[in-house]
């Protein structure tokens, strides 16, 4: 009975221990599955944060991709409003005398010589030498005279004039001045009557008695021969000198005149300005021999063509070898339109130009109020 007693009481205590061990295991595992649930919320809140912070990262990204596709549109808008016009590059044609006869010759493109060699600057200012003396053969000097006096004195008239207003005017003045000692001797007043239509009247009368004066006594009468004694006569300075030594006396020497000053830069032969260096610099870079013809060819291109305002590129027959073509009218049509004098089927300079110009077709200027 005792013993009875003794094992139920066993019995009860195993079923309390085994019923005890029962409720600690359901709360442990009750403790894990609340430990696993909030490890899962905490793993989807993490997530759910680094979601939301990955797309607020790439929103933000896109937001940045298209400020800067923004930004690079416009600066290329602004790149193509800005950017200015490409200039054309005028191009010379490579016989340009071919356009004098309504033909379209090839082209080519004219290169600047900037940096052209003391050689190459002789060989292209000779060529284009001989180029214009194939044009104008029958170059010459444009003022009218029959004697070393009458071109001294016409061309001490041509200042500030031109050559055709001096051969209108020095008919009369030397059909009554004959001589250096019949102008010498002159009466002012009519001279000057004579000479108004030429300009600056006064003064050139002034001149041309000063200069005859001199010339009946200091050199009897006769018109010097050498550069320094003509530069003593009042009114003539080294152009005028070297125009009469180079047409009267046959002695070589370069005219620098306005039309042979522009053209020598134009050409980029010198970048002097005074005319003295002009005339040496040009002078070195031709032999003597060619000195007066290269000054008639130069200023007949210069009074035909290539004029200062507007020349006419686009009729001249050097143009593959200037680097300032382009300056003037292109256009062959336009271009011949420029062209003065026999070239645009006008009348030279001179009442009574040499055989030669009349055989090539040009006309003699008509006299003083004939038109």
């Amino acid at each position: 009975m005792k013993k009875a007693a003794s094992a139920k009481k066993a019995v009860s205590a195993k079923g309390a221990a085994s019923e005890k061990r029962t409720a600690s295991a359901k709360k442990a595992a009750s403790a894990k599955k609340a430990a696993s649930v909030k490890e899962t919320a905490s793993v989807k809140e993490t997530a759910s944060a680094k979601g939301a912070a990955s797309t607020k990262e790439t929103a933000s990204a896109k937001k940045a991709a298209s400020e800067t596709s923004a930004a690079k549109k416009a600066s290329k808008g602004a790149a193509v409003k800005k950017a200015p016009a490409v200039k054309k590059v005028a191009v010379a044609p490579k016989k340009a005398t071919a356009r004098l006869k309504g033909a379209a010759p090839a082209k080519a493109v004219v290169h600047p010589p900037g940096d052209e060699s003391p050689t190459a600057l002789v060989r292209r200012a000779r060529r284009i030498n001989r180029e214009l003396a194939e044009v104008f053969p029958y170059a010459h000097p444009e003022l009218d005279f029959e004697n070393p006096f009458q071109l001294v004195v016409a061309t001490v008239l041509s200042a500030q004039t031109t050559d055709l207003r001096v051969n209108q005017t020095t008919p009369a003045l030397f059909a009554k001045y004959p001589t250096p000692q019949d102008l010498a001797a002159a009466n002012p007043e009519e001279v000057e009557e004579i000479l108004r239509p030429c300009g600056f009247f006064r003064a050139k009368t002034k001149s041309v008695i000063g200069l005859s004066k001199a010339l009946v006594e200091d050199f009897g009468g006769e018109v010097p021969g050498r550069l320094e004694d003509l530069v003593k006569l009042p009114g003539v300075g080294r152009k005028t000198a070297f125009v009469v030594l180079g047409n009267a006396f046959g002695r070589p020497g370069i005219t620098v005149d306005t039309h042979f000053q522009r053209l020598v830069r134009r050409w980029r032969w010198t970048d002097e300005t005074d005319p003295d260096k002009i005339e040496a610099a040009i002078g070195a870079l031709f032999p003597k021999s060619d000195w007066t013809d290269l000054s008639h060819h130069v200023i007949w291109h210069g009074r035909r063509i290539c004029h200062a305002r507007k020349p006419a590129c686009g009729a001249c027959p050097i143009a593959p070898l200037c680097p300032a073509y382009g300056e003037g009218e292109t256009d062959p049509e336009k271009a011949k339109k420029l062209l003065k004098y026999e070239k645009g089927g006008f009348p030279g300079q001179r009442l009574k130009p040499p055989q030669a110009y009349l055989d090539a077709g040009g006309k003699p200027a008509p006299p003083l109020g004939a038109g």
